[in-house]
């Protein structure tokens, strides 16, 4: 439970990320000249799609974090990984490295984002579920440190109850994203993009702090 917990936080207050970047996305959405109820349902079906897929990501990462666990390499991933976050807000060519390495997923994700038009033009419940589905898998720094820190948890069961926090954790800010078109302005979006990097940092420092093997529950518990 305290995965999900954890998870939850997680994608709560990074959940400003998820306006600046996905939140274009979520106010072009159609169907919004429809009647309330409908916008209430669509765009829960919506948000439901995308923490299907955090789900079944946090699964592949689960079944990865296990073999890592069995090796007895966990302790060591979690402060690795807290490091390479705090490098990466501290210092702009490690950053700048950090990019690169995020385009090359796009790439490849990028042919698969065809689809997303055709169910634009749709605007069924049932496209807009399909929708939030391929949401999930769309290329976002904030879902990779979301499944990075899932791969830490050492049983696959722990993974998928973070990514389904993070999943749920994020649904408020896109939901009300989602029903605020026209409300959340560009200039809006970039100042909450920007507080990024602190909480980036924020997630180093705490899975440096569970790496230690401190025994403190939930923070850094023994390992």
């Amino acid at each position: 439970m305290e995965w999900a917990l954890a998870g939850l936080a997680f994608g709560f207050l990074g959940s400003f990320h998820c306006i600046g970047m996905c939140g274009p996305l979520a106010l072009a959405l159609p169907g919004s000249d429809r009647d309330t109820p409908y916008l209430i349902i669509s765009r829960t079906v919506y948000n439901l799609g995308r923490v299907i897929t955090y789900s079944t990501l946090g699964l592949a990462v689960g079944l990865l974090s296990k073999m890592i666990s069995i090796g007895g390499f966990q302790q060591w991933l979690s402060i690795s990984v807290g490091a390479l976050l705090l490098l990466g807000v501290t210092v702009s060519a490690f950053r700048n490295k950090i990019n690169q390495w995020k385009a090359y997923p796009s790439r490849i994700i990028s042919k698969a984002t065809s689809p997303l038009k055709k169910l634009f033009r749709k605007g069924t419940i049932g496209s807009l579920f399909l929708i939030g589905l391929l949401n999930g898998l769309l290329p976002c720094g904030f879902v990779y440190m979301g499944l990075v820190t899932a791969l830490t948890s050492g049983t696959v069961i722990y993974s998928v109850l973070f990514m389904a926090g993070f999943g749920f954790g994020t649904i408020p800010a896109m939901f009300a994203a989602s029903m605020a078109s026209g409300f959340i302005s560009l200039s809006l979006r970039r100042r909450m993009k920007k507080y990024s990097p602190y909480f980036i940092a924020l997630v180093g420092i705490l899975l440096i702090i569970r790496g230690l093997n401190l025994a403190i529950p939930f923070l850094s518990p023994g390992m």
